[in-house]
């Protein structure tokens, strides 16, 4: 019976054993080959972990074209659990399963943040273009109650992108990224995967499926939302600042015919001392050789309509402004830019915009091609007429069907420089957007890039890139969709977004030209459009059919010019606030545009509260979607006081109030804590110093915030050429501290004045100056102010 039964437990271990597989321990990870695959786990720092999964007879070496971290020298600690690794480092511990391959995701204190499922993962073959490959899938496990956002710029309307289904393929108006972010458990996971992939989530698991040669994708443990932005640009990119009057109001149309029409609008804006920054120059500024404009974006000028370039540039900044001009990443086939890239096999060989020219994208995946397409608009454009910037249309690329025979999936197997267009199709906007970036900052320092593009992809963030929602409708539906889609844009670490404001289309009103503008359905839906503009990134008005232009709209006096003027003005009020804010992004990778959810995580009611959200750290932004209505329902979270805006009532937190709306104002409430300056009534961006400013301090809790400043417009802020103060505010003792500046940068005030002003109940100001508050004199040494 003893030697039966030591057969039994020795039959049993060789079972066990048999079952168990192996790792290997690596320098700051482990390895194993399971499941048919070759799984490595590698910690890229204490709080971001990166997986790599490739079938065990197909080895790959991926360099990836968005990630610009390399690995740190982490410390790891390696415990055996139950025949798994656990590994720990000091923010981070993860479990990884050799047997199932599965690898799961916990805090310090050992509490799970995110599981990829046992057996999760699989590689079927797959035909990409000729060339063998794998449709690859990974499959995750979520708590079932726990939100998540990003994707991308989504139009179902919603925030929370649990239970949803989507094939991320960008196209105009959509801007897809593999990733997610879970805020209230403080971790993101991006999938390093360019090509049309599906995202799936549903209460049994959350799946990427891409089409490749590996699972590539990092865990990002942030602990807080701002966290996981901070890894995500410390994975992908920083965002660098845009120049000041990259913050101003933007007028553009589709289209200026000529230059003397482009200049007639900064020059009318000026004579009716309305704010504005810059004009943009749309399409067909070149020369037009046929109907089908087989010379499309040729980058040079039609002698006829902009006989005169220079000037016409030169007679902008006389005047103060900017110009952007567009340039697009096709060419017809009369241009030499069409002739060089083919001659060089660099064209990809599909049908983009016009239709019926023969234009053909550039293979904007090559650098050698990326390179060719500077050298030409450099030449044609930056060097030659000095523009301020550049708007990037179609870069997902526009991709037409050419005729009724064309199979438009065919055209996803053409080659590119890294592999078929299938392969790398979301990616095009942001190799595009790079080479241009790179290439003028390389040239000069003394301009910040400023890029309006129409597509993105994460990591766009650190080109100086602003995304647009692209050519929507002029609708209130889509006006609402607007706000959750750029939520989980910029949830994606890409903080610069903005919108046509009236929407592009301008379809489905009475008329066209102003006589559209006249129409008061347009009107009310343009001006709720602008509301939402000048809590944006940036604020630009654009569109066809209908002139956007504020003249078109009435005369002064009457409500529409002075509801758009109201908010125009307002904007460069703000303009002391969001030059702060974008130091905050750019130095501790804030975000502009901030989901609810990432301040009150704690607070449920946030979770789906798409129509809402925080301007800067401060300014709770509710903008009305909806034609008609008198009231509006805000949702003040739980967790701060807030004070309105216009009224300066307060309000504590964790209510919904019905607000009182007339047509030119929408609900802005002020964070209790919160010290907000307040700019001159400029006409342009740098037209006054900022010598004087109003210091709103909102009572109720205690509050910071740092006042930047440096020279507006270059990079030498990268090399420390700037000042901050920071201002404290102490609520129990009613005094506010202005600390010693730091820094200093040539030509900076060295003696000014702050009006401090105690924001009180009763009091109406909103966009007003306040009025009484103490003057103090600040020469740059600490000064405390008792209130």
């Amino acid at each position: 019976m003893k030697k039966q039964l030591l057969i039994i437990v020795v039959l049993l271990c060789s079972f066990l054993s048999s079952q168990a597989q192996s790792y290997q321990k690596t320098s700051q990870g482990a390895a194993a080959i399971t499941q048919g695959m070759n799984v490595k786990v590698e910690f890229y720092s204490p709080s971001i972990v990166r997986i790599y999964k490739t079938p065990k007879d197909k080895p790959y070496v991926r360099e990836s074209q968005v990630v610009v971290k390399t690995p740190e020298q982490v410390s790891v600690q390696y415990t055996n659990k139950g025949g798994n690794v656990l590994m720990k480092s000091a923010e981070l511990q993860v479990e990884f399963n050799p047997l199932t391959g599965g690898v799961y995701f916990y805090d310090t204190h050992g509490k799970l943040l995110l599981k990829d499922k046992d057996y999760g993962t699989s590689f079927a073959h797959k035909d990409d273009a000729g060339t063998p490959a794998f449709q690859v899938r990974n499959a995750f496990l979520l708590e079932a109650d726990e939100p998540i956002y990003g994707i991308g710029q989504v139009w179902d309307g919603k925030l929370n992108r649990r239970n949803s289904v989507h094939q991320m393929r960008n196209e105009n108006t959509l801007t897809y990224s593999p990733y997610f972010m879970s805020p209230t458990k403080g971790y993101g996971v991006y999938w390093d995967n360019y090509s049309i992939s599906e995202f799936a989530d549903a209460p049994q698991e959350l799946s990427f499926s891409s089409l490749g040669h590996c699972a590539d994708y990092y865990f990002m443990f942030g602990k807080t939302p701002d966290g996981v932005i901070a890894e995500v640009r410390e994975l992908t990119g920083k965002a660098p600042m845009l120049p000041l009057w990259a913050y101003g109001f933007f007028q553009s149309k589709d289209r200026y015919h000529t230059q003397d029409e482009n200049l007639g609008i900064l020059r009318k804006h000026r004579e009716l001392g309305v704010p504005i920054d810059v004009v943009i120059q749309d399409w067909q500024y070149w020369p037009q050789y046929n109907k089908t404009d087989s010379a499309w974006n040729a980058q040079a000028f039609d002698a006829q309509r902009f006989p005169n370039p220079k000037k016409w540039v030169e007679d902008i900044h006389k005047l103060n402004g900017k110009l952007l001009i567009v340039s697009w990443p096709g060419f017809g086939p009369k241009t030499p830019q069409h002739q060089e890239f083919k001659e060089r096999k660099m064209l990809i060989d599909f049908t983009t915009w016009p239709l019926n020219s023969g234009t053909r994208p550039y293979d904007a995946y090559n650098p050698e091609a990326r390179d060719i397409y500077w050298k030409h608009m450099n030449r044609g454009l930056f060097s030659y007429i000095g523009n301020d910037g550049w708007w990037l249309d179609s870069t997902e690329p526009d991709h037409l069907i050419s005729s009724v025979w064309h199979n438009k999936d065919n055209d996803f197997n053409l080659p590119t420089h890294l592999g078929s267009y299938r392969s790398v199709k979301n990616l095009y906007s942001f190799v595009h957007n790079k080479g241009i970036a790179e290439s003028q900052k390389a040239l000069t320092r003394d301009k910040r890039v400023v890029i309006l593009t129409r597509s993105g992809f994460i990591g766009q963030q650190r080109f100086g890139s602003n995304t647009w929602s692209g050519d929507v409708h002029s609708t209130w539906e889509m006006l609402g969709k607007q706000i959750p889609a750029a939520l989980n844009f910029t949830m994606m670490g890409i903080p610069n977004w903005n919108s046509d404001i009236g929407g592009y289309t301008g379809h489905g009103y009475r008329a066209v030209g102003v006589e559209g503008a006249k129409d008061p359905r347009f009107q009310e839906l343009f001006v709720r459009w602008t509301q939402l503009g000048a809590f944006s990134p940036m604020m630009r008005a654009h569109g066809k059919r209908i002139p956007r232009e504020i003249w078109n709209f009435g005369e002064r006096g009457t409500w529409c010019f002075g509801a758009i003027e109201k908010m125009i003005k307002l904007r460069y009020r703000l303009l002391p606030y969001i030059y702060s804010t974008s130091w905050d992004v750019s130095k501790y990778d804030g975000t502009f545009m901030r989901a609810l959810v990432m301040d009150f995580p704690d607070d449920k009611k946030t979770y789906e509260l798409g129509g809402q959200y925080l301007f800067g750290r401060s300014i709770l932004v509710a903008p009305v979607t909806e034609p008609s209505v008198t009231e509006w329902p805000v949702y003040l979270p739980q967790g701060a006081d807030w004070w309105d805006f216009w009224t300066n009532e307060k309000k504590t937190g964790g209510q919904t109030v019905a607000r009182t709306v007339s047509k030119d104002i929408l609900p802005l409430y002020i964070k209790a804590g919160s010290i907000f300056p307040f700019g001159p009534d400029v006409q342009y961006s740098t037209e006054k110093n900022w010598d004087n400013l109003e210091i709103r301090i909102y009572p109720g809790a205690d509050g910071t915030f740092t006042l930047y400043e440096d020279e507006l417009d270059n990079y030498n802020y990268e090399n420390g050429v700037y000042s901050t103060i920071i201002f404290s505010w102490d609520d129990a003792t009613r005094c506010l501290t202005i600390s010693d500046r730091e820094g200093e940068f040539p030509d900076m005030l060295k003696n000014r004045k702050f009006r401090i002003v105690l924001v009180k109940p009763g009091s109406t100001t909103g966009d007003a100056p306040m009025k009484g508050g103490k003057t103090v004199r600040y020469s740059g040494k600490k000064t405390v102010v008792k209130l």
